[in-house]
């Protein structure tokens, strides 16, 4: 909770795209950090990283509103804000269901179940790279194209079109990541 008022707070001088660069480098180090703390024995690092790192989560939270604002204008943050929640939430389902895979593939071909999440945390810290990068060669739209006006609403049948696809998109993901947590979680009570 406390990362979401420090790194906000902080983004609000530094600016917003700076602070998400900080997020992704220091992320990157952190992920990688951990299977080396566990490996020395060190709990007092590996939590250490892991406060780190959930105090950016809850500070990506707390800053991406006003990150948003800053790339699209203010007229449709909340449309925006709201995929990209979604997007985000279907990552929070996917995201484990991936790391889990990786365990147990690993475990698997005998790498120890104490071990197992190293890989993983080097996944990670590689989609970091990933987010550095589009961090910093995405820039803010041309205020020209920021909403101006009143735009009539969609008409029931466009809402309805748009409302199903979305669905579409959305809760496929989201059924699978419900049916495997079932699924696994049928397999404690056999």
């Amino acid at each position: 909770m406390a990362g979401r008022f420090v790194w906000s707070s902080t983004s609000d001088f530094i600016g917003r795209k700076t602070t998400y660069a900080i997020y992704f480098a220091l992320g990157i180090v952190l992920y990688a950090l951990v299977p080396w703390a566990g490996q020395i024995g060190s709990v007092a690092l590996f939590v250490a990283c892991y406060a780190v790192i959930l105090s950016m989560y809850g500070g990506g939270f707390a800053t991406i509103p006003a990150y948003l604002r800053d790339m699209f204008g203010t007229m449709h943050v909340g449309a925006i804000h709201g995929r990209l929640l979604t997007a985000w939430s279907v990552a929070g389902v996917l995201g484990p269901v991936l790391i889990n895979y990786i365990r147990q593939y690993q475990v698997d071909r005998g790498v120890p179940a104490s071990a197992a999440y190293s890989e993983t945390m080097y996944i990670m810290a590689g989609l970091l790279v990933i987010g550095f990068i589009a961090n910093a060669l995405v820039s803010a739209v041309n205020s020209r194209h920021h909403y101006t006006g009143i735009q009539p609403p969609p008409s029931k049948i466009e809402a309805a079109i748009r409302a199903v696809l979305f669905w579409l998109v959305v809760g496929a993901p989201l059924l699978y990541g419900v049916v495997m947590t079932l699924n696994n979680a049928a397999k404690l009570f056999n």
